[in-house]
């Protein structure tokens, strides 16, 4: 697909989504790889503009660039965003309660503290990205360490074997003390996340290398 046509699909792709106002959002591809310039009105339109544009068939690699800047409205003091990030957070039963911190400074989110999952840790960004107020979100959460079963490569394997939108034997998984590393090639973003995920799923995952490519 060249470029030009890439273009166009993000352009159709961003106004057709009710989740995102397009209007003030710029396009380029440049060799499968798609920058996004301008301004939303929120956090959250311009992480689904993201998630939207990584979707996409022919997209190599996005470059996000969005200013969020609220439309017509007084700005949310920071102390406001972090008490409603905090009752966001503990009202969310996927989030041990009381395990993150949060700062605010111009609108920018800070999140700290040790969970056991990357779900959770996950969950915690969620929990905030769509307040009002918020301009970007820092997730620097960590995962405590945890016995890793001398299984687990096996069971990641597993677990993408049973992934419909993947090729499992296109994906080489490697696990050395709570790191695992994907070697590959995959045929989408979705695919991709869909192989992360797998593997943050297992038991004493501290982190995953991503070294996938999209074929």
């Amino acid at each position: 697909m060249n470029d030009s046509i890439l273009k166009q699909y993000v352009v159709d792709e961003l106004a057709w989504r009710p989740d995102v106002d397009s209007a003030h959002i710029e396009v380029s591809a440049d060799h499968g790889v798609v920058s996004l310039q301008g301004e939303v009105p929120s956090y959250a339109e311009k992480y689904a503009a993201g998630q939207a544009v990584k979707r996409l068939e022919g997209v190599r690699g996005v470059v996000d660039k969005l200013q969020v800047r609220p439309l017509g409205v007084a700005p949310v003091q920071d102390g406001e965003i972090a008490r409603r990030a905090l009752s966001s957070l503990a009202w969310d039963t996927a989030i041990p309660r009381d395990s993150i911190k949060v700062s605010v400074e111009g609108g920018h989110v800070t999140l700290s503290g040790e969970v056991s999952w990357q779900f959770q840790k996950s969950a915690a960004e969620r929990a905030v990205r769509r307040l009002h107020g918020v301009v970007a979100v820092s997730d620097n959460i960590t995962l405590r360490n945890a016995t890793q079963p001398g299984d687990v490569k096996s069971r990641i394997e597993s677990a993408l074997e049973r992934q419909a939108q993947l090729e499992s034997n296109a994906i080489r998984v490697s696990v050395s003390d709570g790191m695992v590393t994907l070697e590959g090639k995959v045929d989408s973003w979705l695919a991709r996340d869909c192989a992360t995920e797998a593997a943050w799923a297992a038991p004493g995952v501290r982190a995953v290398r991503d070294r996938l490519t999209l074929s």
